[in-house]
């Protein structure tokens, strides 16, 4: 296996040649992680739909922003972030622990999945009470997915089967919503 630290490189993402106590230095510099070569701020992502999950809860207007946020994945969310090591980032999931990486893409389709099901059904539900009680379990969801998915992504995790399967997900959605 490629170890992140050391299979990393391209135009400003050269870390081969830096060294390992370097390189790791210059990916926890750029908040990712040198142990997993991923970096939280993937996570924004979806903290930003559940922020919209918990206003849609509360004011129907916001509810367009939420049927606006599309799934974007890690590639996707770097080029079009600002955030300053965007090159870096990328090169580094490319050069991911193929476990983490594939761990953190499941979590993201669950938490996709998620989002989804909950927008679907905010679309259909006329009563208020009830539209607040779909947002706010999704967004309870959606908060126990990114946690596992910080884990992922800070090597604190103990086994692939960590993950929320899919079908798990989603018939926890069709029972609490």
């Amino acid at each position: 296996m490629k170890h992140p630290i050391c299979a990393v490189a391209g135009p400003d993402t050269n870390l081969a040649s830096d060294g390992a106590a370097a390189a790791a230095a210059r990916l926890a510099e750029a908040h990712i992680n040198p142990a997993t070569g991923l970096a939280t701020d993937y996570l924004n992502h979806f903290n930003e739909a559940i922020m919209l999950l918990e206003m849609a809860a509360e004011c129907a207007d916001c509810r367009a922003d939420l049927a606006a946020w599309r799934r974007r994945n890690y590639r996707e969310h770097f080029r079009q972030s600002g955030f300053k090591a965007r090159d870096l980032a990328i090169a580094a999931y490319d050069a991911a622990d193929p476990v983490a990486r594939d761990m953190l893409d499941a979590l993201a389709g669950t938490m996709t999945t998620v989002i989804e099901h909950a927008r679907n059904r905010l679309d259909t539900e006329t009563d208020a009470a009830r539209a607040g009680i779909i947002a706010e379990r999704a967004a309870t969801w959606l908060r126990l997915l990114v946690a596992q998915a910080g884990a992922v992504i800070n090597n604190q995790r103990l086994a692939a089967s960590d993950a929320l399967p899919q079908e798990a997900a989603d018939r926890a959605m069709d029972v609490v919503v």
